[in-house]
């Protein structure tokens, strides 16, 4: 299984990041790759504590769906709704200049994999908590699919 915690398996997401410019065209889905890039640093940002992040009190078998989302040997599926926080047309953060915002994400992946960590993770908003190889399931997984999304 990839994940971020793999020096190959991060080499080859960073790389892919470096490949999004913001001209690239979505496959799927309302973002453009600016959004798309200001979401992933907002989700950077959330489990590490620096954006607050509301946790739906209702959503339901949230261990089956962890498992399912971290663990089922298929791709996430297209068009799941996000948290408010994060979505880039309710509160998520506006783009600023591309090439800044894609850096800032550079960097914010290099925090989140850093050992030992200069913050605290937060909880997922939909997992709740998750141990270290979880989390780096979920850094890689969800930034797969963004980029999927855009073709790289």
């Amino acid at each position: 299984m990839k994940t971020l915690s793999d020096s190959t398996c991060k080499r080859e997401i960073l790389g892919r990041i470096r490949q999004v410019s913001a001209g690239s065209p979505r496959r799927w889905g309302r973002m453009n790759a600016a959004q798309m890039i200001c979401h992933l640093n907002d989700s950077f940002l959330c489990v590490m504590g620096e954006k607050p992040v509301s946790i739906d009190p209702n959503f339901r078998a949230r261990k089956f769906v962890k498992w399912v989302g971290l663990e089922a040997p298929f791709r996430w599926p297209r068009g799941v709704r996000t948290r408010p926080e994060v979505d880039q047309f309710v509160r998520g953060t506006p783009p600023g200049e591309f090439e800044d915002d894609r850096d800032r994400l550079l960097s914010l992946i290099e925090r989140f994999t850093t050992q030992p960590r200069d913050f605290e993770v937060a909880p997922h908003p939909i997992f709740l908590e998750m141990n270290e190889r979880e989390w780096m399931r979920w850094g890689y997984l969800h930034t797969d699919h963004h980029l999927r999304q855009f073709g790289v």
